[in-house]
């Protein structure tokens, strides 16, 4: 019997690095997909065609975004009232949110990784379903807050985009998904109870992590923005504030449309609303979006996986005296 128990605790033990090592053999399938399906060509002319202080404005643009990712996970931490290193938060968002949005599926992904890593600091199975679930709703939060604004503050934006908006729904549109967030401010602020599903148990966040929640979430997609509006030429360029509208746009409707990291969906759209420039200027620019918004940090994310995998293999070392 005991060598029964001592075989199940070694299988168990190898059983996370396995699924580890097969999540970084599929994302490196994913990746080379992702590769294959440039245009080098384009991708040289694009970056041939960048000034260099729009390089450094790049870097920093995507560096914010993780940042402002980990700091999802942050929050989430705070509402859970569970305290885990930033550098490690950090290190997991970076992983979970560049095979998200490489792969797909990013719900589905960021909670296998998450609870990977997550469980390795002693959060539990339900808490880190909770994490994700906030996460997720911090996102949407996101989207809402910067779709509702975009389309307010520039109304003729469902122009640059007639065969996915209807001009005459851009202004409701912009309406109800600010009312949403207001509504979900309210009744943070009210403190309605916990809802209970047998022993699973989601808090309504509390006001001030709520408050957290649409002030942050927002900037990392105005940030994800600026890398697409730094790699676009200044010549013809139609501001930063249509570059956002358009990406925020296209980048819903690539979630929407479920293709891994969008493919396709968002490229169109993209292209479709920036008719200020040629279309492969414009393609351009997205290859040196998804080189800096994507691939680096999925590649990042993958020695991550295996550095740490690796440092869950190594043998414990036995105190002295044991």
């Amino acid at each position: 019997m005991a060598d029964i128990t001592r075989r199940g605790a070694k299988w168990k033990k190898l059983i996370w690095p396995a699924i580890g090592l097969s999540a970084i053999a599929v994302s490196f399938w994913f990746l080379a997909h992702e590769l294959r399906d440039m245009s080098w060509d384009d991708l040289w002319a694009g970056f041939a065609a960048i000034p260099r202080m729009n390089w450094g404005l790049i870097v920093l643009c995507t560096l914010c975004c993780y940042i402002n990712l980990a700091l999802y996970d942050v929050i989430a931490l705070q509402h859970l009232k569970k305290k885990v290193g930033f550098a490690f938060v950090t290190g997991c968002a970076l992983t979970t949110y560049s095979l998200a949005h490489t792969i797909g599926a990013s719900a589905f992904t960021g909670a296998v990784i998450r609870y990977r890593a997550y469980t390795t600091k002693g959060l539990s199975g339900p808490e880190v379903g909770v994490l994700v679930t906030f996460c997720s709703l911090t996102f949407s939060l996101a989207v809402m807050i910067v779709l509702g604004i975009a389309f307010l503050v520039m109304p003729d934006l469902a122009d640059r985009l007639p065969q996915f908006l209807s001009p005459a729904l851009v202004h409701w549109l912009a309406v109800a998904t600010l009312l949403i967030v207001v509504a979900y401010l309210i009744s943070s602020a009210l403190g309605l109870p916990d809802l209970r599903i047998r022993n699973f148990r989601i808090s309504y966040p509390r006001l001030p992590i709520a408050l957290k929640q649409v002030t942050i979430a927002p900037v990392e997609i105005l940030f994800a923005a600026g890398i697409l509006y730094f790699a676009l030429p200044a010549e013809g360029n139609p501001g930063y504030m249509v570059v956002m509208g358009v990406f925020v746009v296209s980048f819903t409707l690539a979630l929407l449309s479920h293709a891994p990291g969008g493919l396709g969906v968002f490229e169109l759209a993209v292209i479709t609303g920036l008719p200020e420039f040629e279309p492969e200027i414009v393609l351009a620019a997205l290859l040196v979006f998804r080189m800096f918004y994507l691939i680096f940090p999925l590649i990042l994310g993958l020695v991550l996986v295996a550095l740490f995998e690796h440092g869950q293999l190594r043998p414990k070392r036995q105190p002295e005296g044991a």
